[in-house]
């Protein structure tokens, strides 16, 4: 397990010296320059962790912080497509690193799994000069140069490490990405949502020994051992009982074993699904489906992991936490505006994304060290801690031991208050989690009302 030397060595590293190879190696310096690589990455990363507005005028301050004058415009100067290849090489220099959570939280659901690896994806938009750079999707007759950026995050729920974090077209499928064939350890749980659903990924992870969890989709043929077809909206229509775990096998010709886990959800739970879905199509244009307005009532679940290894009421906690990366995304767009920026000029923005990326794998680096380990913890209270103190680890990126005395503080400051108050209304995810270990029956009524609404918004 990483720790906080070892995470202060990784950053020093990749943006000093790391920084001075790639800087080269895309010709962003080309001769002697008061503006090195190090010091333009390092001003951009912590000078957007520190304020993700900033201006040239205050990302030239944390240029300052590195002992390097330069005007606001000579600063602006420097983003060029050199510039967005060196932060974006960095970016991929960053995710290769393995940095995990000294003390994993222990909650004994998630101990179970080798990994808990919840995968999704965010799209940036930006400006169409970029299409030969990134194609986004929405293209039209009228305007077929669209430019888009896609991030495909791979995240270990249980050790908090990014295991993978890939760049692709906004146009590219979900159930095409690099992240379908990662390898993850045997004895893993593999979350991911409907986007990511495919019957040949989920047959190569069983055989590799790696368990999954996801919602079928709606058309997926499901078969009992003596071979007879059940039809999902059919089948369901017929069962008394609000609680089902049977045996099926999965696809009209992978036939992948499997347990199909469905409950019925609560009408109020119903209604709003059933409302989405039509709000849905209204903004698509297009009608809704019968099968899907009749499935509103069912929460429908596959899994190959054994009863013995996830029951259906921690199944379905567990799947509610795949919304945890939906609000990690929601972190790095709102607190670190990783899709925003007050520049026109393409490459200028460009280069922000990646830098700010960067910035957030930093960031990400730092919660590892100073909050995982607590189970109540907040995100958004440790990023606000971390942005006050950027600048300040800027300082020190040079001198090892003073920058593992800065995280060192840094982390002791997460830890001492940066925690969430628990909701009884509005459980948080380490309650639903805790109350599974702890078998506490009353409130599983209430996790399984608001688990399905997360699901519902998958």
């Amino acid at each position: 397990m990483t720790t906080i030397a070892q995470v202060a060595g990784v950053m020093q590293e990749l943006l000093t010296v790391a920084a001075q190879q790639l800087a080269r190696e895309t010709r962003f310096t080309q001769r002697q320059s008061k503006l090195t690589g190090a010091a333009f990455a390092q001003a951009l990363v912590f000078g957007w962790l520190a304020n993700p507005h900033a201006t040239e005028e205050q990302l030239a301050q944390a240029v300052a912080v590195q002992g390097v004058r330069i005007t606001p415009q000579g600063l602006t100067a420097r983003f060029t497509w050199p510039a967005a290849v060196l932060l974006q090489r960095l970016l991929e220099t960053a995710v290769s690193h393995v940095i995990r959570t000294p003390r994993p939280a222990l909650t004994a659901v998630l101990q179970r799994f080798k990994g808990v690896y919840i995968q999704d994806s965010t799209t940036i938009t930006l400006p169409d000069a970029l299409v030969d750079v990134w194609r986004g999707s929405g293209a039209t007759p009228q305007n077929p140069a669209v430019a888009g950026l896609k991030v495909q995050v791979q995240w270990d729920y249980l050790s908090g490490q990014l295991s993978q974090l890939v760049l692709q077209d906004g146009a590219a499928q979900d159930r095409n990405a690099p992240l379908q064939t990662s390898v993850l350890p045997p004895g893993a749980l593999r979350l991911a949502d409907l986007g990511y659903f495919s019957l040949p990924v989920l047959s190569a992870y069983s055989a590799a020994g790696v368990y999954w969890l996801t919602r079928p989709t709606v058309n997926t043929l499901l078969w009992t051992a003596d071979g007879q077809c059940l039809e999902q909206v059919a089948w369901l229509a017929q069962q008394s009982a609000d609680q089902i775990d049977v045996p099926v096998l999965l696809g009209k010709d992978q036939r992948l074993p499997c347990r199909l886990l469905a409950r019925r959800v609560p009408q109020e739970v119903a209604d709003r699904r059933r409302q989405a879905l039509h709000q849905e199509a209204r903004r698509k244009r297009q009608p809704v489906s019968a099968d899907r307005l009749a499935l509103a009532d069912w929460l429908v679940l596959v899994t190959n992991a054994p009863a013995a290894c996830l029951s259906g009421a921690e199944a379905v906690v567990l799947m509610a936490c795949r919304w945890q990366i939906e609000l990690l995304f929601k972190l790095w767009k709102s607190a670190g505006q990783i899709d925003a920026s007050h520049s026109q000029h393409p490459w200028r923005i460009l280069t922000e994304v990646y830098a700010k990326l960067l910035a957030m794998v930093v960031q990400h680096w730092l919660l590892l060290v100073g909050a995982w380990s607590q189970y109540d913890r907040s995100l958004f209270k440790a990023v606000q801690t971390i942005q006050s103190q950027a600048l300040h680890l800027a300082m020190h990126l040079t001198d090892l031991s003073q920058l593992v005395d800065a995280i060192t503080i840094l982390a002791a400051c997460i830890a001492g208050g940066c925690r969430i108050h628990k909701s009884r209304r509005h459980p948080r995810t380490f309650q639903r989690l805790r109350a599974l270990q702890a078998d506490e029956a009353c409130e599983l009524g209430n996790l399984f009302v608001l688990s399905t609404d997360n699901l519902a918004k998958s």
